[in-house]
């Protein structure tokens, strides 16, 4: 491209049932002139028709749609013609939760929650939200959506489950978007016996932080729960930090206690993972492993730099499978890392580090 040439304005195809809805979501997207709607549909038949003809290079899609719902048509888009989906849930519905955070494994790049429903006519309060998820979607790296690999049979120690533990070990997770994606192929795949807990932060609002730790359970061996303040840190058990609470652990290996606090956010979230892996280097040291996948932005990378200080593993995901690499190249660029890995790969090298 030539100095005298604009620069192309990514394009966007507005998906929702509702006339208002579509109106709207037009409106808030065209209003700085850094992305340009060409065209809307009202459903997801209507939706991938359009995508043939119009070729955008982003979706925003509705999830709760008649006809063709928002995943089933976000299955279509991902295997035909992929490209970046940005979904928009209704807040305070269970099972637009589920929807959403099955949207996000399947491969969309975020969400935004429409803040009062499925007819938001204050949406526009979210604004700020969806356009930082097309920004993000302009960033997405399209080959890290693959088919995630079904957990290994077997993989539980002799003896398991039996009475967990507390934890000498803690192996702590950093993610942001693309991350349920990334933790859907890490977690389940873990199994008892471990020998370690397992603490993440995951860049969600509470309602959904909640239903993520409610899936990951469902699907894996080991004990899967949002945080709790003051409660024991056991082994076998994976902790999910809650929207809207910074986590970090307090006293030292095998008598170690969750904190919960709604301190000021650390790089615009809350929770952040630098609390947590800072926690972790002060706690446990060189018995504790840092991760940091997939997302938008810096958090995890000061809070890997500490805990590799106090000799604790660091472990980045790989740019090939990160579906936004920016925070596991700035946890690279300012921590360094022990280990950079594939997200499929991740879980075999947790039980590596841990059976050391």
């Amino acid at each position: 491209m030539t100095p005298d040439m604009p620069e192309r304005i990514p394009t966007v195809l507005v998906v929702d049932d509702s006339v208002f809805m579509r109106k709207l979501i037009t409106e808030m997207i065209e209003l700085d002139g850094t992305f340009q709607v060409i065209g809307s549909a009202a459903d997801g038949v209507d939706a991938l028709e359009k995508i043939r003809t119009l070729n955008p290079d982003i979706v925003t899609l509705d999830i709760e749609m008649p006809r063709l719902d928002g995943l089933e048509t976000l299955d279509q888009i991902m295997t035909e013609m992929p490209r970046p989906v940005v979904m928009l849930s209704a807040a305070g519905s269970e099972k637009g939760n589920e929807m959403t955070l099955r949207a996000l494994e399947r491969g969309a790049v975020e969400f935004v929650r429409k803040p009062s429903g499925p007819i938001s006519i204050d949406l526009v309060t979210v604004r700020a939200d969806l356009v930082a998820a097309l920004k993000a979607a302009t960033s997405m790296n399209l080959a890290g959506v693959r088919t995630p690999t079904r957990p290994a049979q077997g993989v539980d120690a002799p003896g398991a489950p039996g009475t967990p533990a507390p934890a000498t070990r803690i192996v702590c997770i950093a993610a942001s978007t693309g991350g349920p994606r990334a933790l859907g192929e890490i977690i389940p795949h873990l199994s008892r016996g471990l020998g370690a807990a397992v603490l993440i932060v995951q860049h969600m609002p509470r309602d959904f932080t909640r239903s993520l730790a409610k899936r990951l359970d469902l699907l894996s061996p080991l004990v899967v729960k949002e945080g709790e303040n003051r409660e024991l840190v056991l082994e076998d058990h994976v902790y999910i930090a809650p929207g809207g609470s910074h986590m970090t652990v307090i006293g030292a290996p095998g008598t170690a206690h969750l904190r919960l606090d709604a301190s000021a956010s650390v790089w615009g979230v809350r929770p952040a993972a630098d609390p947590l892996f800072s926690s972790v280097a002060e706690t446990f040291g060189a018995a504790g492993v840092g991760i940091v996948l997939t997302g938008m932005g810096r958090d995890g990378a000061e809070g890997l730099r500490r805990l590799r200080r106090a000799g604790g593993i660091g472990v980045v995901q790989d740019k090939g499978s990160s579906i936004i690499y920016g925070m596991p190249q700035v946890a690279l660029n300012v921590a360094g890392a022990d280990h950079v890995s594939a997200a499929g790969d991740i879980a075999e090298l947790i039980r590596r580090l841990c059976a050391a």
